[in-house]
């Protein structure tokens, strides 16, 4: 059930939301509940390690977040 909450959509607004909501719906049931997602590669620990760290010295604070800098 979806509900108007605030402001007063035309016809043509509402009916434009709801094909949004059900095909989000429909493309979310296509995807079968027991295959894996992909994992996001911001989680990915693996990418903190990717590069080297700046070697120390009086600049080396600036560069830790920042490889190749």
């Amino acid at each position: 059930m979806i509900k108007v909450v605030r402001g007063n959509p035309t016809p043509e607004e509402l009916a434009a939301a709801l094909a949004v909501v059900r095909a989000r719906a429909a493309a979310a049931s296509v995807v079968p509940s027991g295959a894996p997602t992909p994992r996001d590669s911001w989680s990915d620990p693996s990418r903190i390690a990717a590069h080297r760290l700046p070697p120390p010295g009086p600049a080396s604070w600036s560069r830790t977040y920042w490889p190749g800098s």
